[in-house]
């Protein structure tokens, strides 16, 4: 339950950070206007409060795992959002950077 969850987590804190990012990236370049911004830093500011949340409380072991999160879900929301078309390589960046977070996260530890 404790993994669910912590990948849980994750996910909502992805979502929260990466959309804020894009929401800024709308309203700066693409000149949407300050409420994509301002909509986007309360997001940004959520996705901090989130990683909060996770089970395990070391706050760098949360933050590296979550570079992993990060970079493969950014490819994903580019190809949800963007029409964004990964080539292999980029497949294969974001499959190493999850194997990572596992070994990070969800490693055997000695106690």
């Amino acid at each position: 339950m404790t993994i669910l969850k912590s990948v849980l987590l994750f996910g909502v804190a992805a979502f929260l950070e990466i959309g804020g990012a894009w929401m800024i990236w709308q309203g700066v370049r693409e000149n949407r206007g300050w409420l994509w911004i301002g909509a986007g830093a309360i997001a940004l500011g959520l996705y901090g409060f989130v990683a909060t949340l996770q089970p395990d409380a070391n706050f760098g072991r949360i933050l590296a795992a979550y570079g992993g999160v990060f970079v493969a879900g950014s490819l994903l929301w580019g190809v949800l959002v963007d029409g964004f078309r990964p080539d292999r390589w980029d497949v294969a960046g974001a499959i190493v950077a999850l194997g990572g977070v596992a070994l990070i996260m969800y490693g055997p530890r000695n106690a």
